[in-house]
């Protein structure tokens, strides 16, 4: 499927002649060769926009804008829910880079964009001065593949906008991932732009082997220069309701491991003080998490690339129109910038190591950085890459011609920043106000690596002690997709096929708090238990004490209906689960033909 929308993309590609454009056009009109000339240098912007989630369609956005400069192309690069929603119908060309999430939802930086664009009462021709191209970001292994690109596309027609190229549906299943369909999308995107805004006189494309300038310049402050260390350290407290740009720092009360000690998962329950931080929930709802690199981590980056972690600089961007990063204060410290900004225990993306070739002087490491950001290098660097889950420090330990040679200014185009992690909350704030719990399983694994890899913010968290000091996490709170009952007195059964237990607790501290407590029992009327994924009912045991529910509660779990997620008989356990004592249960006998079904429904 995906060959084939390659193929419509690149055959629906016709590049015209500057003759032609000019003659099928309002620019026919221009009578003095000179003006035209000068309105077309004028004209030749181009505005991407996009939508992601993970980094990926923000990592291809990016691309998009450097190609375009390589085309003296004058080119912004910026979030949709960052763009001047207002201007967009004076804007001559854009181009669309959106990914879709869950169940084919928009991503978090493109949401009130969403809205905006599927007001009613916007006018059918509202952007008929508009020349776009979409490209989605998805996986076809979820029923709605690329549904915010297809939709988005749709919309922009019905507004009066014209698509200069078919959407395009990268897919993360392909051998080749996204870049698939991007390669040669973008190949027809150029042809098709430069038809419509061909290069200057005297002008030509800037050759790949020229390194662009970065998008930001480092000034380094004097090492004398005051600097209150505090206000680098620790966000301070926001006026309003805390959100990504301005993090509420919640303090530490609690870190307590809540698993077995001999337990292969080290589970910690983690508890905040959000007193005066205006942040509401609600069980269901998600705590989003910046976290930061560990100090070793940091040690090793800036003695790899013969940094001073004390040095403090301000940012200045290269071109006109580029915003400074909205999370890096000014002035900031190496130190900081390593430690709370740069992304270095991420695994590297092609552009990585497309921009890292540039600084190599050894013709080894050249040629080897060159291959994995080809398109005929990729199964190469998911092998080096990808599989082995290898971090961007660890490719830089392996590259050191390069890295010694990384100019500081480079160091935000090459290295993005760290993304905040989302825990379902664990407590409800009907029972604690000001505090607020979340349950993290701390991420440890095996590769073919020697070293083991580490999750970032688990390893993080699981590491704070508040018995040390004052400690502080950056936090704010995002409405999550799960919603219960508005009504305590409606009956709830809580399925969690590998979701983990936090909403579920939430929500059985938030019935416990409105007084849900019928049969005169502590537990209220909660009768339904969950299936966890432990083995045996021992195991099912230690996972309600999670809950902190009462010992009555625990007892009502029999040993002949404990199941583990993925079992072959889990569809039987869930039945006789639902069926309780003496046969008469909620819901009738499952037909041996309906019984995967049920489970994944369930699962969905």
């Amino acid at each position: 499927m995906m060959s084939s929308v390659g193929d419509t993309v690149s055959g629906d590609s016709q590049r015209l002649s500057p003759a032609d454009d000019v003659s099928g056009s309002c620019r026919a009109a221009v009578t003095s060769e000179a003006a035209w000339s000068r309105s077309v240098m004028a004209e030749r912007g181009l505005l991407v926009l996009f939508g992601s989630q993970t980094g990926t369609a923000q990592d291809v956005a990016e691309r998009v804008g450097r190609e375009a400069r390589r085309r003296h192309l004058r080119c912004r690069v910026q979030a949709l829910d960052s763009c001047d929603l207002a201007n967009l119908i004076h804007e001559p060309l854009v181009v669309f880079v959106c990914a879709t999430t869950g169940q084919g939802d928009p991503p978090d930086n493109m949401k009130m964009f969403w809205r905006f664009l599927f007001r009613k009462n916007l006018p059918a021709s509202s952007l008929c001065q508009l020349d776009y191209a979409v490209l989605g970001l998805g996986d076809s292994s979820y029923p709605k593949f690329n549904f915010i690109a297809k939709k988005l596309h749709k919309r922009l027609l019905q507004l009066g906008g014209s698509p200069l190229l078919p959407v395009a549906l990268g897919d993360d299943q392909h051998d080749l991932g996204p870049d698939a369909v991007v390669d040669p999308w973008l190949v027809a995107l150029w042809d098709k732009i430069l038809a419509l805004y061909p290069l200057p006189p005297g002008l030509e494309i800037i050759s790949p082997d020229v390194r662009l300038p970065p998008k930001y310049t480092l000034h380094y402050l004097p090492e004398d220069s005051p600097h209150p260390e505090s206000d680098l350290l620790q966000p301070a407290a926001p006026q309003a309701a805390p959100c990504e740009l301005h993090p509420f720092a919640a303090r530490v009360v609690s870190n307590q491991r809540v698993t077995a000690p001999s337990h292969f998962q080290d589970v910690r329950l983690i508890e905040f003080d959000i007193a005066g931080s205006g942040i509401t929930f609600r069980a269901g709802d998600v705590a989003m998490i910046q976290p930061q690199n560990c100090p070793e981590d940091v040690q090793q980056f800036c003695q790899l690339l013969r940094l001073e972690p004390h040095r403090r600089f301000v940012l200045e961007p290269t071109e006109p129109g580029t915003s400074l990063p909205p999370l890096l204060p000014q002035p900031c410290s190496i130190q900081y910038l390593v430690t709370h900004y740069l992304d270095i225990s991420c695994v590297p993306r092609r552009s990585f190591f497309e921009l890292l070739a540039y600084f190599s002087t050894n013709e080894l490491e050249r040629e080897k950085l060159q291959e994995f950001s080809s398109a005929q290098g990729q199964e190469e660097l998911y092998s080096y890459c990808n599989r082995p889950r290898r971090t961007t420090l660890e490719v830089l330990w392996d590259f050191p011609h390069a890295t010694c040679a990384i100019p500081a200014d480079y160091l935000l185009d090459l290295i993005p920043r760290i993304r905040p992690r989302a825990f379902s909350i664990a407590s409800s704030m009907l029972a604690r106000p000001e505090r607020m719990q979340i349950l993290v399983a701390v991420v440890r694994y095996k590769t073919r690596l020697s070293k083991p890899r580490r999750g970032l913010c688990s390893t993080w968290l699981a590491s704070l002690n508040p018995e040390q000091g004052d400690v502080r996490v950056p936090l704010w709170v995002k409405t999550g997709g799960m919603k219960f009952p508005a009504d305590p007195a409606t009956p709830v059964i809580m399925i969690g096929p590998g979701t983990g237990v936090a909403p579920f607790r939430a929500a059985i501290q938030e019935r416990v708090a409105l007084g849900c407590r019928g049969n005169r029992q502590p537990w209220g009327t909660l009768s339904a238990l969950l299936l966890f994924q432990q083995t045996g009912a021992s195991g099912c045991h230690r996972e309600l004490s999670v809950l902190r529910l009462p010992t009555p509660v625990q007892g009502l779990l029999l040993p002949d209906r404990v199941g583990r997620a993925g079992d072959k008989g889990l569809p039987d356990t869930l039945h006789r689960l639902l069926q309780g004592p003496g046969g008469e249960g909620l819901c009738p006998a499952p037909h041996p033909g309906e019984r995967e079904a049920g489970v994944g429904a369930a699962e969905q």
